[in-house]
Formats: structure tokens, sequence, C-alpha cells
């Protein structure tokens, strides 16, 4: 029954990504070319819309257990979101954390070619693309291209700096090549979260097993604020890490006393 459960509410939530897929080419992404102005809310409600699309079902049909952040960060230029990274939930974990808006993902460039709704979703917010898999120069070009989008961006930007989800939900080591471009773009409000619960949960494939065990939390770590893009960031990343693996730490502790 449990993996029925798992098969419906993924069945759900792929029916409800080709439907709004539809809607979003042909009513949103009109509507913010029409009226620019609009683009910032119009956008940030539709985005927000499409979290609860993909968290709904498995919520009510797989019966999984998933916290979401408070809404503390302001959709403002020069904010900076990094969050550790654990399934493909995360995205709309850090959606969730925005007021008023919707942040700019940091997003593999595999993702811009056929997946429903999020392939075109990439292209209509203006996400900036990663691929870890091109060659030293291409990657060179890439973290240059995210460094001047973030510069620019009149919206928060978020990024996963472990760059690929970890085996055991533990924090991995950082990508420090584009974060150190992004970093030394500009000054920045830096939001720290981290999640956890959701690790064994990685792929879309994963969520065919029992919904009902996942019980995902997500926890603002730190506010840092980072004054002086001269700098050399390196020490700053040390930080931001250590302050991932401290909350990780206590919140599986609390995790652990609970049960």
């Amino acid at each position: 029954m449990s993996r029925l459960r798992g098969y419906l509410a993924l069945l759900s939530v792929f029916v409800l990504l080709l439907v709004s897929d539809v809607v979003q080419r042909f009513i949103i992404s009109p509507w913010v070319k029409l009226r620019p102005s609009s683009r910032i809310p119009v956008l940030g409600r539709w985005i927000n819309a499409m979290a609860v699309v993909v968290t709904l079902p498995l919520r009510r049909i797989g019966d999984a257990s998933m916290q979401f952040p408070s809404r503390i960060v302001p959709c403002e230029p020069g904010t900076l979101i990094l969050m550790n990274h654990q399934s493909v939930l995360d995205i709309p974990l850090v959606v969730k954390s925005v007021a008023g808006g919707y942040p700019r993902i940091v997003t593999r460039a595999r993702y811009r070619r056929f997946i429903p709704l999020i392939s075109h979703m990439v292209r209509l917010y203006q996400y900036p693309t990663v691929d870890p898999t091109a060659n030293p120069r291409d990657v060179l070009k890439m973290a240059r291209a995210m460094a001047h989008e973030a510069r620019d961006s009149d919206v928060p930007i978020a990024i996963f700096p472990e760059g690929t989800r970890t085996r055991d939900g533990a924090i991995g080591s950082f990508r420090k090549r584009g974060l150190t471009k992004v970093l030394k773009a500009r000054p920045w409000t830096v939001y720290v979260f981290v999640v956890d619960g959701y690790w064994q949960n990685t792929h879309v494939r994963d969520f065919l097993a029992d919904l009902s065990g996942l019980d995902g939390r997500v926890e603002h770590a730190a506010t840092l604020r980072w004054d002086d893009p001269k700098a050399d960031p390196a020490e700053f990343m040390d930080q931001i890490r250590n302050v991932m693996i401290e909350q990780l730490a206590d919140m599986r502790s609390r995790s652990s006393a609970e049960a």
C-alpha cells in the first residue's frame, strides 16, 4: 500500500506539472512580457504555487512529513541564499524562504531541456546555469557569467554550494569557484539554511518507496554579511560550511532526542 501511495503521489505531481507547463507557457510568460513591471510579484506567486504543486501530493497522498522554512529572505538585490543539497525537493524549499518574490536559483544546465514545466521555468526565471561536466575553460566562462548575473540581479540569488546531492546527507565540500566569483561580484547579505531528512530521497525514483517515512526539516542557520568583494572569500566560505555542519549536527541531535 505504501508503494502504491508513492506511485499515486508521483503520478499526481507529473500530471500537475504537465498542466502547469501549459499555463506557464501560454498565460504566465506572455503576461510578464506584456507587463514587465509585474514580473516579480507575478512570477513570485506563480513559483510559490508550483512549490505547492510539487509538495502537496507528496504530503497528502504519500503521507510525507515536510517542514518549510520561514519566509525571512527579502526579495531584494544583494541577497544570497545558501543551502545544503539533499534532494530534488530543495528547490521548492528555497522558494518558500523568500517573501514577496522569488529567488534566481543556480541550476544544472541539463535542466534547460525536456523536463515539463522546469525547463521552461529555467528560461523564464533566467536561472544561471552550470555544467560540471564541461571542460575547464567552459566552466570558468559559466562561473564568470554567473557572477555577472548575480551582480545585476534584482532578486535574491540561491546557490547549493556543494554542487551535488550527498549520499548520507552530511555537508559536502563546497565547489568554490562559482561561489567565489559570486562573492566577489558585490556585497551580500547571506542567508544560510540547512535541510535534513531528504537525503534518502535524492532522486525522483526514490519517491516510489514509502513516502510516509520521509521526515524533512529545514532551519535558518545564520544571516551573515559579506561587505568586501575585493577580499579573499576563502575564510568566509569555510565559516559558512562550519555553520552548516554545526546546525546539521544540532538538528540531528534534537531529532534523535525526539524519537
